[in-house]
């Protein structure tokens, strides 16, 4: 008699994990059931990578709405942004795809050689409406923060990363009033900076920064008693888990191990009946939220893992 082909071992249907693969199954893109598959299911990094080419360029750059709220085929940072983190989290972060994107960035960038939020190819095609297409954009931290900490963290070397790094610590060290977003891009920034000492001292500015300007919910059951920031939707709230989504990153320093659990305990009740996590930001259009739903649960179950929370 032929071996049975080896599998994992039940998963118990009450498990976060469980409940989330019912949900992801229902309703996410072929690129986050792979996500998923790859993260919690032993799942291959290569499927996951064929998964995500449908939404390359030729340019380069990754479009098609990658990243929910742009829609439309062209290439946009948001959505490069989006595709590294994808090849990060599978390994594959380096060699020719990689050094292809940062011909693509090259490309894309302002005169001050970093990426702006969003570029001027995106008129004409949907977008949604807190996210601003202007002709002559400025670089951005938002996007170019992530982007150049995680090339770092990969150890690529590229020419546009020496103009792109230097614009990222000017815009980091010179923070003064800032909004979570813009704050979790520097951190992605600070994380991967090759110069740890620097990123410590920022880092240790941007926390002193945050627990002042209370951009963190630090006690869940007291949430609306913390502003929300100009042009976030009514309860779009950060926690301590949004800006240390691993143990190790320097974000977790500016938080005290009960506010931590706290916040992660927040995070695994978060988890809906359907099995998904929500999103917090305005809704513009009906596909919009059912797309960024799965991308939200994957980030959920990954930070909860990362800070040894069981999910099943």
């Amino acid at each position: 008699m032929a071996e049975k082909p080896h599998s994992s071992p039940p998963v118990p249907s009450s498990s976060p994990v469980a409940r989330a693969e019912r949900f992801v199954w229902l309703t996410a893109r072929v690129l986050e059931q792979r996500r998923f598959a790859y993260h919690f299911l032993r799942g291959g990094a290569d499927q996951v990578e064929a998964a995500l080419a449908a939404y390359l360029n030729e340019d380069g750059g990754y479009g098609h709405a990658l990243e929910p709220d742009l829609r439309g085929p062209v290439s946009q940072p948001l959505h490069t942004a989006h595709a590294l983190r994808v090849l990060d989290t599978i390994g594959r972060c380096g060699g020719l795809r990689v050094e292809r994107i940062c011909r693509h960035l090259t490309e894309m960038s302002t005169h001050e050689g970093a990426l702006p939020a969003v570029h001027p190819s995106q008129r004409g095609y949907p977008v949604a409406p807190f996210v601003p297409v202007e002709d002559a954009p400025p670089a951005s931290l938002l996007t170019t923060g992530p982007v150049v900490g995680l090339l770092h963290r990969n150890q690529v070397w590229n020419a546009w990363l020496f103009r792109a790094t230097e614009f990222c610590w000017a815009a980091v060290e010179s923070l003064e009033e800032s909004h979570p977003y813009e704050i979790e891009a520097a951190v992605a920034f600070l994380d991967g900076a090759p110069d740890r000492p620097r990123a410590e001292k920022a880092a240790d500015r941007l926390g002193r920064l945050v627990r002042e300007r209370r951009l963190a919910v630090l006690d869940p059951d007291r949430q609306d008693e913390y502003p929300v920031a100009d042009g976030y939707a009514p309860g779009e709230h950060h926690f301590p888990h949004d800006y240390a989504r691993v143990p190790d990153s320097l974000a977790r320093r500016w938080f005290t191990d009960e506010e931590m659990a706290r916040s992660l305990d927040r995070l695994a009740a978060d988890q809906q009946e359907d099995g998904g996590w929500p999103v917090n930001w305005r809704v513009w259009a009906p596909g919009t939220a059912l797309e960024w739903r799965p991308i939200v649960t994957i980030e959920a179950l990954r930070t909860l893992r990362a800070h040894g929370r069981p999910i099943g």
